[in-house]
């Protein structure tokens, strides 16, 4: 765990000492989730097998999982009178896994490559599945008048451009039709990729640096969030794969690795966005990735593979 996180912390420590400006957070996450990552994510699926990627047992654990806690908090949220989007965002708070930026350079240095499909399904499912839901349901709320046909438009445009859904269905295209990547594109593809987790946790880092209004927010709130993420949506995923869908147990415990990442940046990007309150998400994604050192440590010390 140490080298990966030690990468979070050189991202925080450079921006703190001025090594890196105020505008290095947002152009290096562009690199990573427009160029990097998005090539790792092709290069995993054209490199991978049907019988990897379908796996049902895990899409079932992971995703009910994860959604049943974005549906918890969400409720939760709206029962203290909180607006829905900005609840809807607290929900992503909850649910939102950092299969991206922390899961894949986990997964690899935990699990080794065998590891990296099911990362793939827990990140396609993060990122194109719950954030589109939760992409409607903001849309609703922010809506004074209700047009479906608008909203559907708005939604598909979103998924369409981005990058980490398109990447990974172009891939399929060429493993469906057995189309072998050219030599010098693979290679493109490997020294690309090979930059995605080591940037990815330095623009983490630079994230966590950042001020950010938020400090009157109730610590009852953020206290709540982060047990959802780090310690409910792990338990309810490892009761779903155990005792429910008696996924194997390879399968599980990658499946409960994913859900116990803390909370990525989507959900902070989601409430830039919308101009919504987001000092409930930095703090959320800033004491979530602090307290994953110590769960996931503990996680792998206690549970093998």
């Amino acid at each position: 765990m140490l080298p990966i996180f030690a990468l979070i912390l050189a991202g925080w420590g450079a921006r703190r000492i001025g090594v890196l400006g105020p505008h290095a957070t947002g152009e290096l996450n562009r690199f990573v989730v427009h160029l990097a990552l998005p090539a790792l994510l092709f290069d995993v699926v054209v490199k991978a097998s049907w019988k990897e990627i379908w796996q049902p047992g895990f899409v079932a654990a992971f995703g009910i999982g994860s959604g049943s806690v974005f549906l918890l908090a969400l409720l939760l949220r709206l029962r203290g009178s909180r607006h829905l989007a900005d609840a809807t965002i607290d929900g992503l708070n909850a649910a939102y896994a950092n299969t991206g930026f922390i899961g894949f350079p986990l997964a690899a240095a935990v699990l080794g490559a065998d590891a990296l499909a099911p990362t793939l399904i827990a990140t396609i499912l993060t990122v194109c599945v719950l954030f589109a839901v939760a992409l409607i349901l903001i849309e609703v709320g922010m809506q004074t008048e209700r047009h479906p046909r608008r909203l559907a438009i708005k939604v598909g445009r979103s998924l369409a451009s981005n990058p980490l859904l398109i990447a990974p269905l172009l891939g399929g295209v060429f493993l469906a039709f057995g189309i072998a990547v050219p030599a010098p594109m693979d290679r493109f593809l490997t020294l690309l990729s090979a930059a995605a987790s080591p940037c990815a946790l330095v623009a983490l880092g630079l994230f966590l640096d950042e001020k950010r209004d938020g400090a009157n927010m109730p610590d009852g709130a953020v206290t709540l969030l982060m047990t959802l993420k780090l310690l409910v949506q792990p338990l309810a995923t490892w009761a779903l794969a155990r005792h429910v869908l008696h996924v194997a147990p390879a399968s599980t415990y990658t499946a409960v690795l994913m859900a116990a990442l803390p909370t990525g940046t989507g959900p902070f990007m989601v409430a830039q966005f919308y101009g919504r309150e987001a000092g409930t998400t930095s703090r959320v994604v800033f004491g979530t990735t602090i307290m994953s050192v110590l769960t996931i440590t503990a996680y792998l010390g206690v549970v093998s593979p």
